[in-house]
């Protein structure tokens, strides 16, 4: 395989059976093979992709003085400012050349639950920074919960199987800035080898070349999406509870090429993350005599404490 499979959504949420059929089998053959998929017809409009790029780029901007005021210690940069570097990838001591912001769940029927998550940082010197980017956060997470559904059906698995899992659940919009390079980096790259940690990533911003994913016989291949596709991957969690049915595929920002290391590239993953008591024990149904269990017993919080420490944002 040597582009990622492209899909359509509209497809999936359309009244005929063929079509939606069509759709679970096309992106579940994807995560299968390569763990990645490009997809149409999701609930982003160009409106607000645009202005949400236009506020991210008027925010980091901004005097480093002002970032850093929103650098928020004590909660393992789970929301505001995280300043270039501080982050590297699981086993490298070199961090990441990137600064990101971190809008985290908006729980508006849950009082529990609303007291688990940090609060969202508000930008006082950016009036529609926080607004944009809660509007832009619950459509890739309407977006996701419909792509959850179809691959709850490729898994034998309740449609509505995931919904109550990710509501509410512990999910992240990570507006990335990669700031122009300016000397030769010392084994340092934009975002170093990595797989994610979540359920599934919905990414922005993959037009262009620099996001790479490895296939399984080790190679690297460009995942480019067209201006209208998201690029979205299977993250460790549902691997695990997929029994590595569904791959969490390891994927890199390179650095682009000497000419253009004047240029700032963004980038705006969401992480779908469920609530942190969900189980993700190995699915019965993903195992048997070929396939045994891979995976011990864990939540997602348990899970996601774990990872936060090998990334170096929480300290033991």
């Amino acid at each position: 395989m040597d582009r990622i499979p492209s899909v359509d959504l509209k497809d999936f949420i359309s009244e005929d059976p063929q079509r939606k059929q069509k759709f679970i089998n096309d992106i579940g053959k994807a995560y299968e093979d390569i763990g990645f998929v490009a997809l149409k017809g999701h609930f982003l409009d160009d409106t607000l992709v645009d202005n949400l790029y236009g506020e991210v780029k008027k925010f980091f901007d901004l005097p480093l003085e002002v970032k850093e005021s929103y650098e928020i210690p004590g909660i393992g940069g789970q929301r505001g400012y995280v300043s270039f570097g501080k982050e590297s990838a699981k086993g490298k001591k070199e961090g990441d050349l990137k600064e990101f912001w971190h809008f985290g769940q908006y729980v508006e029927d849950d009082e529990e639950r609303r007291k688990e998550y940090p609060e969202n940082v508000e930008v006082k010197e950016l009036d529609d920074f926080n607004k944009v980017g809660k509007q832009t956060y619950q459509m890739l997470e309407k977006t996701a919960k419909y792509v959850l559904r179809a691959l709850a059906l490729y898994l034998n698995l309740e449609e509505t199987y995931f919904d109550n899992y990710i509501h509410n659940g512990n999910s992240i919009l990570r507006p990335i800035h990669y700031p122009p390079i300016t000397s030769e980096p010392k084994n340092a790259v934009r975002a170093a080898a990595h797989g994610d940690i979540n359920l599934i990533t919905l990414l922005m911003g993959a037009q262009g070349r620099g996001l790479q994913v490895q296939r399984n016989d080790g190679e690297w291949i460009d995942a480019i999406a067209e201006p209208d596709e998201l690029m979205i991957n299977v993250g460790d969690m549902l691997s695990r509870h997929s029994n590595n049915k569904l791959k969490s595929t390891i994927h890199r920002v390179i650095n682009p090429p000497r000419e253009l290391w004047g240029t700032s590239r963004y980038s705006m993953p969401f992480f779908m993350h469920p609530i942190s008591e969900m189980k993700l024990d190995v699915l019965e149904s993903c195992i048997d005599e070929d396939h045994p269990k891979q995976f011990e017993d864990i939540t997602a919080g348990e899970f996601l404490n774990e990872r936060l420490i090998e990334l170096g944002l929480i300290k033991k």
